[in-house]
């Protein structure tokens, strides 16, 4: 169906402004005539309403965001769907995707790049706790407000880790420059995965670019895989630089053993070097592949990077 200005849905959500669109979904300003209040309204693009996996995507997403309760993760307030759509109803943030704000400014400040990275660790700490896995952690997915406070959102693709995932095996869906070496793999993503995904978000804040960029979407996932980290600037302190480079080791095990330690590393006193995150640290940026176990890249079936992106 076409979504438009003025459009109501479940008899309860008024749509009034298009304020986001992405490959799946639009995000609409909307009013929520029953509690009189505004909330976001993400819908399935028309044309893709009939699609049983992008309506399941939003099933999985509405199922596990409600779960979470996070000061730093949007809350979902509903989910409904028809014959030929879907929506979710979500708390309206008063901000800019991560993604946007990199693109005017460039790279960010370090004091601001902490804060936003120990924020979201925190959510996605929240989200493991809750035994589910983002998988498609990047900018356009954290929602900073002006007062720079910062919100996870988008588990479009995540998995419940007692579940099943939506994806066949050496499938991948996530976007392939946030991607875990083990992911590209075709090895299930893991918390260990999220937080590399996160650390790859810190490196584009520091530098404005991004570790891993080749000509298609597969030679830049297999980059994570076969490519050392590109160094940081002799000018990003610590414990950032440390903790960030460690996020991005190839080894999941040389990684912060967990979100919530990633965010406490980020808090240590200033110019102090995570003593337990160094040796990731070098791991990260040394020459690719001879410390790597031989499992590493024992072949998988050939993996489809899905370059879907989501509203």
């Amino acid at each position: 169906m076409n979504y438009t200005s003025g459009l109501l849905l479940s008899n309860r959500y008024r749509l009034e402004e298009l304020i986001a669109e992405g490959g799946m979904g639009q995000i609409w300003r909307a009013l929520d005539e029953t509690l009189q209040r505004t909330v976001a309204v993400k819908v399935l693009r028309p044309g893709t309403g009939s699609d049983d996996t992008f309506v399941e995507r939003f099933r999985v997403e509405a199922v596990n965001s409600a779960g979470l309760q996070h000061p730093n993760i949007v809350t979902v307030h509903d989910f409904g769907e028809g014959e030929h759509s879907a929506f979710l109803v979500m708390e309206l943030i008063e901000g800019k995707p991560l993604s946007a704000v990199i693109a005017e400014q460039g790279p960010l400040p370090a004091e601001e790049v902490t804060e936003i990275l120990h924020q979201t660790a925190s959510a996605l700490q929240a989200a493991h706790e809750a035994g589910v896995v983002h998988r498609d952690v990047k900018p356009a997915n954290i929602v900073v407000d002006a007062d720079g406070y910062a919100r996870l959102t988008d588990f479009g693709i995540s998995k419940a880790m007692s579940g099943s995932a939506l994806t066949q095996t050496g499938e991948m869906l996530g976007t392939a420059h946030y991607l875990a070496p083990e992911q590209v793999q075709g090895r299930p993503a893991t918390p260990a995965s999220d937080i590399y995904a996160l650390a790859v978000v810190g490196f584009e804040m520091i530098t404005g670019t991004r570790p891993f960029a080749g000509e298609s979407m597969v030679t830049t996932a297999l980059a994570h895989v076969g490519q050392p980290v590109p160094e940081l600037p002799d000018s990003v302190p610590e414990p950032l630089r440390t903790t960030v480079l460690a996020g991005l080791a190839k080894l999941p095990e040389r990684r912060p053993a967990d979100a919530a330690a990633f965010a406490e590393a980020l808090r240590l006193p200033a110019g102090t070097a995570p003593p337990h995150l160094v040796e990731g640290a070098l791991s990260a940026v040394s020459p690719v592949v001879a410390g790597l176990p031989d499992g590493m890249f024992t072949p998988y079936p050939p993996a489809r990077v899905d370059t879907d992106s989501q509203a």
